[in-house]
């Protein structure tokens, strides 16, 4: 079935959004440290640790952190100069940094949220090495807030400021590498209710969170500094929560691929059901490959290793069911193997294929006693990674039974998503000791103006048109715009600058990604000086990209780029005039385009084109006349 035909109403969709954002502060949560990210390069030494899950006050341990946990691995970090103790986590953490606190209860007022009498941080046990703690610190700060959307309001749960994790920077062969420069920024965690009953409704209020957040100016901007999970479930489904979606733009696809992939296992179910599937005991099958020609299975076997593999009985033809396009039943089996090791797994509803014969198959099916209508899947690995990735595989084909199991999913690219782990409970989170409680105070906030009201204003007040305004509301030079018409810049001559002369540079190849605030802000101080003219400025910010370490009067000065008065434009303009003067004596003003062109190059820019027009025309009419 296609995901387009679903009724959504019909099949009880429900679902929520947590968005995580990074707050623009000029200190981490807990400690003084610097939030700007750093080249993993830049490190100027590393250390490692092995975490293991601790258990809640009640004395339970998370599902979630006992999976991860049965996962040995070492974990290293890369330190900074700037990098410090809380870090590292060899010294208690420092109390609330004040700027995020005030941030985040800026947002509370902007979702209309009701912020608490008394923020208590929490440790939230995470062992996936993305925090040295073992833990992430968060406290609740508001709740009971609301959103619009076209579909209809869409209430706010909860909204916790907590540290943001380290950087995940490769895969090593112990374990994880991590960058300790993102570990600590700011981050606010905004929970919708379950109110979102369409994949379009759950785009929408996440565009509204993000332009909320976005107006206040004070969130940091750029790939991966705002996050969005998205928990789906449909009514005989189960919640299950998609992690790290990265895009606004894959949202909605991202819900609908959840529905349909809910609804696929509900039919397997169904069948299963019918046929009164079971699933057998794995088991040691290492002697049916002793002579294989799959050289994947070879390889594994080699040195010791093993393969193990699972009757499961009434799943023949349902392994290899697709549930979305290149996402089967078995890549679901296959996801939970991989996370104990295994590079993936076989199964009959594709064998006899990758060098395994089909009397191999056959002896396959005997060693496990599987009959007509039974699937067999299949481990080849080291001992202990064979046993834990079938156990894995055995588990999730149970639950297939039972229908579509709870767990945290991570998004893939394609807007699809893979196994991750189990859904975390209430036994993760404990109080934080080392931190006092923090009083929140809504009096001192100031509510600013939303992106959606500053369109309006830029259009009625400067005169913008309606994308211009749009461009420059929404995007990361907006403060830069601003202070440029406080300074006396043109507003469309601002506008441009930041917003299309940017883009058109960066299309003719120019390396923009090279200008800083502060390149913008001299080049805005010479034209509010009359020092540089309009239409020097894209010469002045290719010569600035290209060399970033010149000032913006460096530049202009080494481009020949100083505004030229106007003696010097009518000098210029004369030399231009009469050396087409039987052009201008034939055809008056009917020159004057093709000689405009050629006295704005002969002046590079230093001279803005209505005066340079006015000159122009006058001295046209002189030889005319």
């Amino acid at each position: 079935m296609s995901t387009g035909e679903y009724d959504y109403e019909e099949l009880g969709l429900v679902a929520g959004l947590e968005i995580h954002q990074q707050l623009d502060t000029e200190t981490k949560l807990f400690c003084a440290c610097p939030t700007d990210l750093r080249e993993p390069e830049e490190s100027t030494r590393r250390f490692t640790r092995y975490l293991h899950p601790t258990k809640s006050e009640l004395g339970e341990i998370d599902a979630a952190a006992l999976e991860e946990s049965r996962v040995e691995r070492e974990f290293e970090y890369l330190a900074y100069d700037s990098t410090c103790l809380v870090e590292e986590d060899d010294e208690p953490p420092g109390r609330v940094d004040r700027e995020a606190m005030e941030t985040t209860l800026e947002i509370a007022a902007l979702l209309d949220m009701d912020p608490v009498d008394q923020a208590h941080v929490m440790r939230k046990i995470v062992v996936d090495g993305s925090n040295t703690t073992g833990f992430q610190r968060s406290m609740l700060v508001a709740t009971d807030g609301a959103i619009e959307t076209s579909e209809g309001p869409v209430g706010v749960e909860d909204m916790m400021l907590e540290e943001e994790s380290a950087q995940r920077v490769e895969e090593t062969d112990t374990g994880v590498r991590y960058s300790l420069d993102r570990l600590g920024i700011p981050l606010v965690e905004i929970g919708t209710d379950p109110d979102i009953r369409s994949p379009e409704q759950a785009r929408e209020a996440a565009e509204r969170i993000g332009m909320l957040l976005r107006s206040t100016g004070k969130v940091k901007r750029g790939l991966g500094t705002i996050r969005q999970d998205v928990n789906v479930s449909i009514a005989e489904g189960a919640r299950v929560e998609i992690k790290g979606v990265q895009s606004l733009d894959d949202i909605d696809d991202i819900v609908r691929n959840e529905v349909a992939r809910q609804a696929e296992l509900l039919d397997i179910r169904a069948e299963l059901t019918d046929r009164d599937a079971a699933v057998g005991d794995p088991r040691n099958v290492t002697e049916v490959f002793a002579d294989t020609d799959s050289g994947v299975i070879r390889g594994a076997l080699s040195d010791g290793g093993r393969a193990m593999a699972v009757r499961l009985a009434g799943f023949d033809g349902l392994v290899g069911h697709e549930l979305l396009p290149d996402r089967r039943l078995g890549t679901e089996f296959a996801d939970h193997a991989k996370r104990h090791g295994a590079g993936g797994i076989f199964h009959t509803d594709e064998l006899p294929a990758y060098g395994v014969t089909e009397e191999e198959v056959e002896a396959l099916r005997e060693a496990v006693g599987a009959e007509e209508g039974d699937a067999v899947a299949l481990v080849a690995d080291d001992p202990e990674t064979a046993e834990l990735a079938i156990d894995a595989v055995a588990e999730r084909a149970a639950t297939a039974i039972e229908g579509v199991p709870e767990e945290t999913r991570d998004a893939n690219e394609d807007g699809t998503t893979r196994y991750l782990r189990p859904l975390p409970g209430a036994a993760r989170m404990y109080p934080e000791t080392d931190v006092p409680p923090v009083e929140p105070d809504p009096s001192e906030v100031e509510p600013p103006e939303l992106l959606t009201e500053k369109v309006d204003r830029y259009q009625q007040e400067f005169g913008l048109d309606g994308s211009l305004a749009e461009q420059v509301a929404y995007g990361r030079r907006m403060p830069l715009f601003e202070a440029a018409v406080e300074r006396g810049v043109d507003p469309n001559l601002a506008a441009r600058t930041v917003e299309s002369t940017v883009t058109e540079l960066r299309r003719d190849g120019v390396p923009v990604e090279e200008l800083t605030d502060d390149h913008f802000r001299g080049v805005f101080a010479l034209l509010a000086d009359d020092e540089v003219a309009s239409e020097g400025v894209p010469d002045l910010l290719t010569a600035l990209a290209e060399e970033p370490a010149l000032s913006a009067e460096e530049a202009a000065e080494q481009e020949d780029l100083g505004s030229a008065n106007t003696e010097a434009v009518r000098e210029a303009v004369v030399e231009v005039v009469e050396r087409h003067a039987d052009q201008v004596e034939e055809e008056g003003m009917g020159a004057f385009s093709a000689l405009m062109g050629e006295c704005m190059g002969a002046l590079r820019g230093k001279a803005e084109g209505d005066v340079v027009s006015d000159v122009l025309r006058e001295e046209i009419q002189k030889r005319a006349t």
